[in-house]
């Protein structure tokens, strides 16, 4: 018998968001195959990329997360993420591999900061 994991569905990560478009922004993601969740940070372009936590360049901030699944793989796309004003269940949130506790608790203190809920 086959084993079939299937991934993250569009807003699976949404609890609950403010009226009309407040808790959604449009951007770009500079790159990257990344699931509906991912947490996110800007680069010095101020485009969205998959969170950094050991990095010194602002990519270690998470700012955002990801609504739909988007594949950057081949160059920069258009993506929607939650920015503010929505609360979001913490345990469907995908994170880079290899985070650390500390690493993770200052991503969700930084989505707090922005209000983005984890729950």
């Amino acid at each position: 018998m086959a084993t079939f994991t299937e991934g993250r569905h569009t807003g699976e990560h949404v609890i609950s968001e403010a009226n009309g478009a407040r808790s959604r922004e449009q951007g770009t993601l500079a790159s990257g195959n990344l699931p509906a969740g991912a947490v996110l940070a800007l680069n010095g372009a101020g485009d969205y990329v998959q969170l950094a936590p050991a990095a010194a360049d602002g990519t270690e901030t998470a700012v955002a997360v990801l609504y739909a699944a988007v594949d950057a793989s081949g160059g920069p796309q258009p993506c929607v993420v939650h920015t503010r004003a929505c609360e979001v269940q913490e345990d469907a949130l995908t994170l880079p591999d290899g985070i650390t506790e500390p690493q993770t608790t200052a991503a969700m203190n930084d989505l707090i900061g922005r209000g983005v809920i984890p729950r």
